[in-house]
């Protein structure tokens, strides 16, 4: 028996000493990006004591162009501070979706929420949660203004189409027959653009006829559809008015090979690799920079003070250079460093 009971005691021991040794290593190390729901805890540190922090960088729509630059940009900053781990994560176009996952990231206790949002209102109860639970709470394009107790970082949507319509005034023929696609109702940017073009161009231009307006909530393809019903229904349109580079670019696509509309105007706003391209070409007229590089360097800067407690409060502006031929070079330029063009 007494053999019998130290046998037992020996396995056990070796038991206990086999699972100290293969047992999970801390993940205390751990930091860069996932495309993961995330894990219900938070991680400490680096292994020197240091906190790394988790963050969740919730996209609009990994589909549209603007936003995929975005969250690429992000990615790649992050990875620049070792106490930074970033979970992102795709709304899909989607508020339902984008929504679930803010609660989701609140749920799984996450250090600080970066909300790119698809429709501001729509978001706007979950990041006011988000700020209640006590995380850092940040949006960016477009801000939701506010929120007490929410940081932002954004650039100037009414500046951002100005730059555009300012020389607009001054290409547009008389008499010309535009059309304008519009980005999706209650997103501060799309509203914003929308606003600047009617008061910095059409209500000093009652002579432009706008031919066709529609939202195409920032997305290419259904550009395209509008475009092709427009060109369909007029045989002279002058000008494409778009609160966005991505719809410019699928209106444009529509008419490439067509004679008729060879000299059309074409204006957006983000100045993405595509757009940038399209100017060099001669097929776009212009655009105005929305820097995902500066957008995502100012973001983590701020996160980053915010969580380290440097900062309270947050919020700030990017700048909205126009790009047109004359200087579209030094773009191409910026986008083939990062690898946007090769």
């Amino acid at each position: 028996m007494k053999k019998l009971l130290v046998l037992t005691m020996v396995v056990a021991l070796m038991a206990s000493l086999f699972t100290g040794c293969t047992g999970p290593k801390d993940q205390g190390t751990k930091t860069g990006t996932e495309q993961t729901g995330g894990e219900n805890t938070k991680t400490e540190d680096q292994g020197n004591g240091e906190k790394v922090y988790r963050i969740a960088y919730i996209a609009r729509a990994q589909a549209d162009s603007f936003a995929a630059w975005l969250a690429n940009a992000v990615t790649e900053e992050a990875a620049k501070y070792p106490n930074v781990k970033l979970d992102v994560f795709d709304g899909q176009a989607s508020d339902d979706t984008e929504n679930s996952l803010i609660e989701n990231a609140i749920t799984n206790k996450y250090d600080a929420i970066i909300v790119q949002p698809n429709n501001g209102e729509a978001q706007r109860p979950y990041v006011e949660k988000a700020v209640a639970a006590g995380i850092v709470t940040i949006t960016t394009n477009a801000r939701i203004s506010g929120i007490e107790g929410a940081s932002s970082v954004d650039a100037d949507p009414y500046a951002q189409a100005a730059v555009n319509a300012a020389l607009a005034l001054e290409q547009v023929p008389q008499n010309a027959n535009v059309v304008v696609l519009l980005g999706p109702p209650g997103n501060f940017h799309a509203d914003q653009r929308e606003q600047s073009w009617q008061k910095e161009f059409f209500d000093k231009r009652p002579d432009v006829k706008i031919v066709g307006k529609e939202i195409a909530n920032w997305n290419k393809d259904e550009a395209m559809n509008y475009m092709e019903t427009w060109v369909q229904a007029n045989d002279k349109i002058d000008a494409i008015i778009a609160m966005n580079d991505n719809m410019a670019a699928g209106a444009l696509e529509v008419v490439k090979d067509d004679p008729k509309f060879a000299n059309i105007l074409a204006y957006g706003v983000d100045g993405t690799a595509e757009a940038c391209l399209l100017i060099k070409d001669g097929k776009m007229t212009s655009t105005s920079l929305q820097s995902a590089y500066d957008l995502a360097t100012s973001l983590l800067d701020t996160a980053n003070k915010l969580l380290t407690g440097e900062e309270t409060q947050i919020d700030i502006d990017i700048e909205c250079p126009l790009i047109t031929k004359d200087n579209v070079d030094q773009y191409i330029e910026m986008h083939k460093k990062s690898g946007a063009i090769k």
